[in-house]
């Protein structure tokens, strides 16, 4: 028999994410809509993107805050070709996404002194192989695995090489050990469930020091250069953007940063998506079928939660369109290039309530489908 009641937000999308609770695109403020980004009113705007930003995650003094073009794909690549190459890279990768970044610097950068250490989707490589000498290359949560790292024991405070953190569906849900990473990734689609389009770039002053000492070998694209005439081009870190944004797309993001506010700042934010997980631990461990793809507790994400079941692909498939057909769960299959399953986005701005109602729709759809 089907479940009587629904979840309010069917949207569970790894990306771009539910919006927050509340939302109303109304309430925006859209004053700078229509004004040039280079205007008093869109600098402010622009400037307080990364203001606001380096005070709600309690950012280590130096550390710099920028909005760059092309999402967390941008910000990443943008730093990967700017700094890569100075020393020996160690890239590790255990998801699509950060096997993405092992392409770029082995087939596009070609970098000769580089060491790759890869693990199965629901593992872990040995973390503990990176060289403090060498550049380490990462994600903290494997967005298509729902692995994540439960730590960063493993990296060096003596390290002499930067750590280049891809991050996006990790900050504002989980605790990121600041002091060491040297350079963080992320996007407004993921956590915070704002719009597409934009990266953010988080420097520490380690990582400065590396972009104002190393030129690459190969050329830089206008949308990449962080430097000019061997310094830090510092505007980029007070809201000066390097191409035109979508002032739309920041007034969204400066409300998410004061929603988060609203509910008691980063620890609130965080605390969401625990107790999100916590939902879905509970059905799966009351379900013999159901599993997380992440083999180790300590590492299953509280964002992009993974899980298999005792079906075949088609079948979980059938699932996903059943449970999209009632309205009831929106985008969650797998990621393409992942095991065949399931993929619940658990973020902030998930309400929990709603993972309630959805789960009584598992257990139904589960058993149309395997009837």
């Amino acid at each position: 028999m089907k479940p009587l009641n629904k979840p309010a937000n069917p949207n569970f999308s790894s990306g771009p994410c539910s919006k927050r609770p509340g939302y109303d695109l109304n309430n925006l403020d859209i004053d700078t809509l229509g004004r040039s980004h280079r205007s008093s009113v869109g600098k402010l705007a622009l400037g307080r993107a990364c203001t606001d930003t380096a005070e709600i995650l309690g950012l280590p003094e130096g550390y710099r805050v920028g909005v760059v073009p092309a999402s967390d794909t941008g910000a990443f690549e943008m730093i990967m070709w700017s700094v890569l190459g100075a020393r020996p890279v160690d890239v590790f990768a255990w998801e699509s996404f950060g096997s993405g970044w092992l392409t770029d610097a082995t087939k596009q950068l070609k970098l000769d002194n580089l060491n790759s250490y890869t693990a199965d989707y629901g593992q872990l490589p040995d973390m503990t192989q990176a060289n403090p000498d060498n550049d380490t290359v990462f994600t903290w949560n494997g967005t298509t695995a729902g692995v994540k790292l439960p730590n960063a024991d493993w990296i060096s405070d003596e390290r002499t090489g930067l750590t280049i953190c891809d991050a996006t569906s990790a900050v504002f849900a989980m605790e990121m050990p600041w002091e060491k990473l040297d350079v963080v990734t992320y996007s407004w689609q993921k956590v915070l469930g704002g719009e597409g389009g934009h990266g953010m770039l988080i420097l520490s002053p380690r990582a400065v020091e590396r972009l104002e000492s190393y030129t690459p070998a190969w050329p830089l694209p206008k949308i990449f250069r962080l430097t000019k005439g061997g310094k830090l081009i510092e505007g980029i870190f007070r809201g000066e953007t390097i191409n035109t944004p979508s002032m739309l797309c920041v007034a969204d993001y400066l409300d998410a940063l004061d929603w988060v506010r609203s509910i008691g700042g980063l620890p609130a934010a965080i605390a969401k998506s625990n107790a999100n997980l916590d939902v879905i631990k509970g059905f799966v461990e009351s379900r013999p079928w159901a599993h997380f793809l992440a083999q180790e507790a300590e590492q299953i994400s509280n964002t992009s939660v993974c899980l298999t079941l005792d079906l075949e692909a088609d079948q979980v498939k059938q699932i996903v369109k059943l449970l999209a057909s009632e309205a009831v769960a929106f985008d969650i299959g797998a990621y393409r290039d992942a095991p065949a399953g399931l993929r619940i986005w658990c973020g902030a701005t998930v309400e929990a309530s709603d993972l309630d109602a959805l789960l009584p729709w598992l257990d139904w759809a589960y058993s149309e489908v395997s009837a």
